[in-house]
């Protein structure tokens, strides 16, 4: 199975549908020089850009690129210690001290399946027994595709490469968010109760979210907007319960973020072209990017090659 998940995988680096895009041309409303857009994913190697009709020449053409988050304040080493700080329970807490005897053995069991070992090992404990809830889950999932994806690798991803890529040719290379944002709203914005159903929620369904997370994947591959939003309104329907609390993290996470970049790119557009590096899962939609640009007056175009 992994063998051909693999498989599926590179044959979509290479194989684009006629329908597929991820890269779009921003013009009217007054701007001099067209900007760009296009959508990245979190688990996408930084070489799948080669495999964007355009963005390589579009890359060449603009002024700056503009990611949510500026990658040069992201890798200082005082912002990677203020993120690895906001990933730890605070007060030298661990999760023996959060969680219940029953909910411990139910973590420990999911952290065999996935690593082999558990929080009684002392060198995992002391990695991962102190993490939050929420930066837990991101970890397993991360390791989930890790261990069913050979050759990934987590220090070349696409999210940073238009901005990396930009610097060498001498670009300016700015971000939407600032660290301290970006820390609030991934981190800090859910009471510790919501962090631990979440990454129940993920544990208790592993294998859906699993197939969900492949799904994702192979849309994202494929340049296949619409599907990707088809699978993430699968993931955003599993609540475990708690819609209510789902609706308010996704106005966070997603469409507030979304109306905040929308409010920020036309000085930023205004002043320099420019290749804005989003990820893809912000572009679709009603309330999408896109949509959002269509509607305060911009012409939105794929970019074909």
């Amino acid at each position: 199975m992994k063998k051909a998940l693999f498989s599926i995988v590179c044959a979509l680096f290479t194989i684009v549908s006629a329908n597929a895009q991820l890269l779009y041309k921003i013009s009217g409303k007054g701007l001099d020089e067209p900007s760009y857009i296009v959508g990245t994913f979190h688990l996408a190697p930084a070489s799948f850009a080669e495999s964007i009709p355009g963005a390589e020449r579009v890359l060449a053409s603009v002024e700056q690129v503009c990611g949510e988050v500026d990658m040069k304040e992201m890798e200082s080493m005082e912002n990677i210690q203020k993120t690895m700080e906001a990933m730890m329970l605070p007060d030298g807490q661990t999760l023996s001290d959060i969680l219940t005897t029953e909910e411990m053995d139910k973590l420990n069991a999911y952290l065999r399946k996935i690593v082999g070992v558990d929080l009684t090992n002392p060198m995992l404990a002391e990695q991962m027994g102190k993490m939050t809830p929420i930066s837990l889950s991101t970890t397993l999932e991360l390791m989930t595709f890790m261990k069913e994806t050979p050759g990934f690798n987590p220090a070349a991803l696409i999210d940073s490469y238009f901005q990396k890529e930009a610097i060498k040719k001498g670009k300016p290379a700015i971000g939407f968010e600032t660290i301290d944002f970006q820390i609030q709203v991934l981190y800090k914005s859910c009471s510790i109760d919501r962090q631990k159903e979440a990454l129940f929620c993920l544990i208790d369904n592993d294998e859906t979210y699993s197939e969900l997370q492949k799904e994702l994947t192979n849309a994202y591959f494929s340049q296949d907007l619409e599907g990707l939003q088809t699978v993430m309104e699968q993931e955003y329907s599993m609540d475990c319960g708690n819609e209510e609390e789902t609706e308010k993290e996704t106005e966070l996470v997603l469409y507030g973020r979304n109306e905040d970049w929308i409010n920020k790119m036309p000085a930023i557009m205004s002043e320099k072209s420019t290749l804005f590096v989003v990820g893809a899962g912000h572009l679709p939609g009603e309330r999408g990017v896109l949509k959002l640009l269509k509607d305060n007056g911009y012409k939105v175009k794929a970019v074909k090659k």
